[in-house]
């Protein structure tokens, strides 16, 4: 049977295994300074680049001062100070700061993340959704959200949850990412060397991202319309914390292409 997509499909498998050679870069991007602050509550070293598509548009558009703080460093000990090592490589690259807690490498409590909110004030924080399936995903959005509890009740920020390990039922934020963005998460999660090592997830964040538009186009965009011209997407749920809750902020999904007026809108 003569197949018009067995050569799109073979060139997909073809390009994967070619990708499998090439040596990561650990160029630096320096950073634009702003005085407006997002924090990344990441549960491993790696994370922050697999979920880090709005952050570095945020970063890129907005001008936004992008902050990561590791909340654990994997549950491997022998494996934690390379993790560390290299999440100071991939966040470098992103043009990322990182906030340490301590000088080893326990894992944060809430109490720690109080002190991390109180220290930078953040605009925005981002923390995985509560059914994020993996336990350190699960633990930290439960952790962050007692810190939130925790603050005054004049503090207030936008909070964006994230999926990756399991999807969540009701995001509301679908962000394109363009061919360099996406090119720039990957590389950056290349340099989470000892992890990409034995799964090399970091060649298929492009193909999540491709399902990304698939599930987001009726999930966000709204059930039987039509979809968007993206190639790649990540989706979010975006909220208020307000007067001591989470609070919705949206009407309906967004879905926000490249360089749309709605990001900084938005955010």
């Amino acid at each position: 049977m003569n197949n018009p997509y067995l050569e799109f499909v073979e060139s997909i498998e073809d390009v994967l295994q070619r990708a499998k050679a090439i040596e990561p870069s650990n160029e630096a991007t320096v950073a634009p300074v702003s005085g407006s602050k997002v924090l990344i509550f990441s549960p491993h070293p790696d994370d922050e680049c697999v979920t880090g598509l709005l952050p570095l548009r945020l970063m890129r558009e907005a001008g936004k001062h992008i902050i990561n703080v590791p909340v654990t460093f994997g549950s491997n000990v022998e494996r934690q100070a390379e993790r560390s090592e290299e999440l100071e490589a991939a966040c470098g690259y992103l043009g990322w700061d990182i906030e340490r807690v301590g000088e080893g490498f326990e894992p944060l409590d809430t109490d720690d993340i109080v002190e991390v909110l109180k220290k930078h004030d953040p605009d925005c924080v981002f923390m995985p959704h509560e059914d994020d399936w993996n336990s350190r995903h699960v633990a930290t959005h439960h952790r962050v959200v007692g810190a939130l509890q925790k603050m005054d009740d004049s503090f207030s920020c936008k909070v964006v949850e994230t999926e990756f390990w399991k999807p969540m039922h009701s995001p509301n934020l679908m962000i394109e990412g363009n061919a360099e963005v996406v090119a720039d998460l990957v590389a950056a999660t290349a340099l989470h060397v000892g992890e990409v090592a034995r799964n090399p997830y970091h060649l298929r964040l492009p193909a999540w991202m491709q399902d990304n538009v698939r599930r987001g186009a009726e999930i966000v965009g709204g059930q039987g319309g039509s979809a968007p011209s993206f190639s790649f997407a990540t989706l979010y749920r975006l909220r208020m914390w307000k007067d001591g809750q989470l609070q919705d902020c949206l009407d309906g999904g967004l879905p926000i292409p490249m360089d749309a007026k709605e990001l900084k809108e938005v955010f």
